[in-house]
């Protein structure tokens, strides 16, 4: 049954670690301000209604909630808990809008209901994970962005849809393929990638031949036309309807399902392939919303992402430092978009008309492993099995190092580059679990694959003498915000859920987690003296740029994509956990 997972005591679980997720990550951006009442016991009042739970206040402000400890309370008659009624009766203080509210409600519906199915379906330990394949690992991801409260909205999917499609599912799929007219679409590609050759290595002689053959039978002929991967829901539910002018008038034609399966991965919108590894990821349009953003793909922006990701290699290639910290780019190779004349002539550049069909081609890390190495999603080094232990203490465990020499080889690969890139080039990218891979030999991590570069990254000068083409990644940064690329997106919002995880776990202490992070960075501007001055990484204090906050205020557009600075939402500061190491 489509619903089975939707039980009461699956419910009731699904709930209660809402809520507390919601009581930490709230009260962390000083939305709310839980009273102490006793040695590490907190109580927060919304009207009638109380809560009470035990709580540690850790570094950066992150609260550990103990979920088993919520108590909600009316008058005094126990109630049970409920992360709809908690967001009702917190209306006022998180600035709900009329608009706004029903919309918040549905996400945070459809995550419980996320939550429940994961609760249903059978989980590896954390310590099996560790030694368990690529998508294994990617399947069996529980949380969504940890800082997010409504972080599985995916609104648009129906309960077949979620079973379908939904990453944590883990489901093979076929995608869909359409031809479409070369004076309609734009496709692009890497200065060393051939369009035929890239092709033939991603379909195969006979496929190319069954979509001539479909195309023939038509009178059409495939020289004029470019090939189009589509997510299945979105040909059923949007193409099929809204473009259907294009489809009739043989702009895009129909050519069938793929050979290959694919799995989503935790971005919803990306596929693995599952049949032949080594070939590319597949990057979809989705007019499905999902925290805070419509999940489309830019026709106008696909037609500069290859160049964007060709300036970015040549970047990495060049500096000595990143090349030592072995970071790997996985390019964005090849890209289309369509562009439907009459829906363009009608909306804006940033309309999701606009972004309903497009698709890009990512490179794969699986060809580009060594002997003895795995690839995971960083996302796992946050993530709690059934039980509630952590896979990264499971990891740590399993390489045999002491802890500190274990961190310090993940900080090396993943944290130099984001610091240096900053320093040496005002780069910044959008660092956070999903959009990292991870090179694991024996339970050490051996170098960081980041993606999602065109769509995620910026330089943050406006003065950078930039190839045309690439000009659309500068926007404009107050100098004071710049440090936030690492203190907000890296500290804030991946650090300080692995220094507390680590914490609880007695594996490494909070003290020794930041420690190390400061000589980290310490010996990079030893390294590098001459870019050491252009930040102090080591202030006593950074602001507080609220996630949750931009999703309460508009959860269909998170941030004006032509001004990021301008979107953030600062509350405060919080005190940095490296300045004493200074």
């Amino acid at each position: 049954m489509l619903t089975s997972h939707l039980t009461p005591l699956r419910w009731a679980s699904a709930n209660r670690h809402l809520v507390a997720k919601a009581l930490s990550e709230f009260s962390h951006e000083r939305l709310i301000t839980p009273s102490l009442v006793g040695a590490g016991k907190y109580e927060l009042e919304c009207g009638a209604v109380s809560y009470c739970f035990d709580a540690t206040i850790r570094v950066l402000e992150h609260w550990s909630i103990d979920a088993s400890s919520i108590v909600r309370k009316r008058d005094g008659v126990l109630l049970p808990l409920d992360a709809a009624e908690l967001v009702l009766e917190l209306r006022v203080d998180l600035g709900l809008s009329d608009e706004v509210l029903p919309v918040y409600l549905e996400e945070i519906s459809a995550t419980l209901a996320a939550a429940a199915y994961k609760l249903e379906k059978p989980s590896l330990s954390a310590a099996e994970l560790v030694t368990s394949d690529f998508q294994v690992v990617e399947s069996a991801m529980t949380e969504g962005h940890p800082c997010f409260v409504a972080n599985n909205g995916r609104l648009g999917f129906g309960v077949d849809d979620y079973r379908c499609y939904a990453p944590e599912v883990g489901r093979p799929i076929s995608l869909i393929w359409l031809a479409a007219r070369r004076d309609v679409s734009t496709f692009s590609s890497c200065a060393d990638t051939d369009h035929d050759a890239f092709f033939a290595a991603e379909f195969g002689t006979e496929v190319l031949a069954r979509f001539t053959a479909i195309l023939a039978a038509w009178g059409l002929d495939l020289a004029d036309y470019h090939l189009l991967p589509v997510h299945p829901w979105q040909w059923h539910n949007k193409l099929a309807v809204t473009f259907a002018g294009e489809i009739a008038q043989q702009r895009l034609v129909y050519l069938g399902e793929s050979d290959d399966h694919h799995v989503a991965q935790q971005s919803i919108r990306t596929f693995f392939n599952a049949t032949t590894p080594s070939r590319s990821y597949v990057k979809t349009a989705l007019s499905v919303l999902n925290m805070g953003f419509m999940r489309g793909l830019s026709a106008a922006y696909m037609q500069v992402t290859p160049a964007i990701n060709d300036w970015l290699t040549d970047l990495v290639t060049r500096d000595e430092v990143l090349r030592d910290s072995r970071l790997v780019l996985l390019r964005e190779r090849a890209a289309i978009g369509y562009h439907h004349r009459q829906l363009e002539a009608a909306t804006s550049q940033a309309s999701p008309y606009r972004k309903m069909l497009a698709a890009l081609w990512r490179e794969s890390p699986v060809p580009l492993l060594e002997p003895g190495e795995q690839v995971i999603t960083m996302a796992a080094l946050v993530h709690l099995d059934a039980d509630g232990r952590s896979y990264a203490s499971a990891l740590i465990e399993h390489s045999g190092l002491e802890p500190d020499a274990w961190l310090r080889a993940y900080l090396d690969a993943y944290l130099i580059p984001v610091v240096h890139c900053l320093y040496a080039y005002d780069l910044a990218f959008m660092p956070h679990g999903e959009n990292v891979l991870l090179g694991v030999d024996n339970g050490l991590v051996t170098r960081a694959f980041f993606k999602d570069l065109a769509e995620e990254v910026a330089v943050m000068d406006l003065s950078a003498q930039l190839p045309e083409q690439v000009q659309r990644i500068q926007v404009e940064v107050p100098p004071e915000l710049k440090p936030l690329a690492l203190f907000t997106d890296v500290f804030d919002c991946f650090f300080r859920f692995l220094s507390a995880q680590l914490d609880e776990d007695g594996v490494l202490s909070e003290a020794q987690f930041w420690g190390t992070v400061a000589s980290c960075i310490k010996d990079y501007q030893q390294r590098c003296p001459e870019l050491a001055s252009r930040y102090d990484l080591f202030v006593p204090e950074f602001a507080l740029s609220c996630l949750n906050r931009l999703q309460l205020r508009n959860n269909r557009q998170l941030v004006d994509l032509a001004d990021p600075a301008g979107s953030l939402q600062l509350v405060g500061t919080l005190t940095n956990p490296i300045a004493r190491y200074r």
